[in-house]
């Protein structure tokens, strides 16, 4: 079974001033409020499911962000269960536009050493994306797993998925 773990990562001000703070005056004096850190919150898992490969051309596996489908393509055999889209819950302050940041690619390795690559990662998100009055702002994310040549075993790979404030 092909299985992505994903590490959720919490994105928090430093202690260098912070650009994004707001600034409110009551007579004379001038306080600093500082935003809410962000955290992500990983809720479900991106899962290619299981596939064997039936030739040396190699496949490809692909999960779309926007409705969690599977596309299976070349010498790869789906041997059946569900494949998921990722999905991921960002937390901070209400009504905060953010930017969310991933790569495009990733490696996923099998205990044995064997290496498979993901491309083309992307999240369900369109246009500038804002927390919501709860603060909150779900998304999924997505892509395609590459095999070639004999790899063979349980994948697993970390996508580092940071989101900063605008």
């Amino acid at each position: 079974m092909t299985v992505l773990m994903l590490l959720p990562l919490l994105v928090a001000a430093g202690e260098e001033p912070c650009l994004l703070c707001t600034k409110t005056l009551e007579s004379t004096q001038v306080s600093t409020v500082k935003a809410a850190p962000l955290s992500i919150d990983i809720t479900t898992q991106l899962d290619f499911s299981r596939a064997a490969l039936s030739g040396s051309s190699g496949g490809q596996i692909d999960v779309d962000p926007h409705n969690g489908s599977r596309r299976v393509d070349g010498s790869i055999i789906d041997l059946g269960g569900p494949a998921f889209a990722g999905t991921a819950i960002v937390r901070g302050e209400p009504g905060r536009a953010i930017r969310i940041d991933m790569p495009q690619t990733a490696n996923m390795t099998s205990s044995t050493g064997a290496v498979i690559k993901i491309v083309g990662l992307r999240a369900s998100i369109v246009g500038n994306p804002r927390l919501d009055r709860e603060g909150r702002l779900s998304f999924s994310f997505g892509g395609k797993l590459v095999v070639q040549g004999n790899a063979s075993g349980t994948f697993r790979a970390r996508i580092p998925i940071t989101a900063q404030y605008e």
